[in-house]
């Protein structure tokens, strides 16, 4: 339950610095990037940050830029979050929206769909 609600509280301190347009990275200016979730190690030394650039343009770029400026988030959140130890940051991708318009796309498959009302009628 701990690191739940420490990837939620780094969650939020990101979102807000990143919010602020602080970075002068080429990459980021202008970029407006949602933090979707943050997963902290048992031992609370890393923390991997998944983003999403919005409008989907230049992720890798983005990315990158993040990961060349967590020295600096990490300084940033050290202002903000109290903690013993702040983790190192990690940044990736996130590709869980990527992943859900993928099943939607196969719901809605005429053949699946058909499979899952054939199913379903002889359940009433």
């Amino acid at each position: 339950m701990r690191l739940l609600r420490v990837g939620e509280t780094i969650r939020h301190a990101l979102s807000d610095i990143l919010r602020r347009d602080v970075l002068q990275d080429p990459d980021l200016l202008g970029v407006p990037v949602t933090v979707s979730e943050v997963r902290v190690s048992s031992n609370l030394r890393n923390a991997t940050v998944f983003v999403l650039p919005l409008g989907g343009d230049n992720q890798d770029a983005v990315v990158e830029a993040l990961r060349r400026a967590a020295p600096y988030l990490r300084g940033q959140l050290g202002g903000v979050v109290r903690l013993k130890y702040l983790p190192q940051l990690h940044f990736d991708l996130d590709r869980s929206f990527d992943r859900a318009s993928h099943v939607e796309d196969l719901l809605a498959d005429p053949h699946v769909r058909q499979d899952l009302d054939e199913s379903g009628a002889g359940e009433a």
